[in-house]
């Protein structure tokens, strides 16, 4: 006997997820996540504060020109994504901010890896990413201290590098400046 056809979640069962929680539609289904450890937390708000500055606002001389938000909820097809960080060149937003989620796919994402969601974040939301045109993908562990970084090439988010430990890097798409990777990772 075969087992009955599943609902496809709906945008309306994340009004359902508990306020402690990060609910997403991936493929149909509800995915619930708790909220991240403080090591996650840490690496996402240490590089959001890198970042914004130069690149959100062009503040120290910084280039400008993009729009890097936390957790932004991203509608692509019928789903839903909520990645730790993405980033939009500026030009392509034009009329686009007056809404509660974002419709338009990310130029960047960065997804920081945890024991519970390393696997999803490396193999369906990384097709998802491809499926709609993400340039960069960066996944950031802090429990190894890396980061793999991907470009989009031929529709495929292929390896573009991987760098961690303490070192200093510059990492497309954001090459102008020097990130040091030590103070990403939150010390026991």
């Amino acid at each position: 006997m075969s087992e009955p056809a599943r609902r496809k979640s709906t945008y309306e069962d994340l009004y359902g997820v508990p306020e402690n929680m990060i609910g997403e539609i991936i493929n149909g289904e509800l995915i619930v996540s708790p909220r991240p450890s403080l090591d996650h937390s840490h690496s996402a708000s240490i590089l959001g504060g890198e970042l914004v500055p130069p690149f959100g606002m062009g503040r120290g001389g910084g280039p400008g020109g993009w729009i890097i938000l936390d957790e932004p909820e991203i509608h692509l097809g019928e789903d839903v994504l909520v990645p730790d960080l993405a980033g939009w060149r500026k030009e392509r937003l034009a009329g686009l901010l007056k809404s509660e989620w974002m419709a338009t796919a990310p130029d960047w994402v960065c997804e920081i890896l945890s024991p519970g969601s390393a696997l999803r974040d490396r193999t369906v939301k990384k097709a998802i990413y491809e499926e709609h045109g993400v340039v960069h993908l960066w996944l950031v562990d802090p429990l190894n201290m890396t980061i793999e970084v991907f470009r989009l090439e031929s529709g495929v988010l292929v390896p573009a590098g991987v760098v961690g430990g303490r070192e200093k890097a510059r990492l497309e798409p954001f090459q102008e400046l020097e990130i040091q990777l030590g103070d990403l990772w939150l010390e026991a």
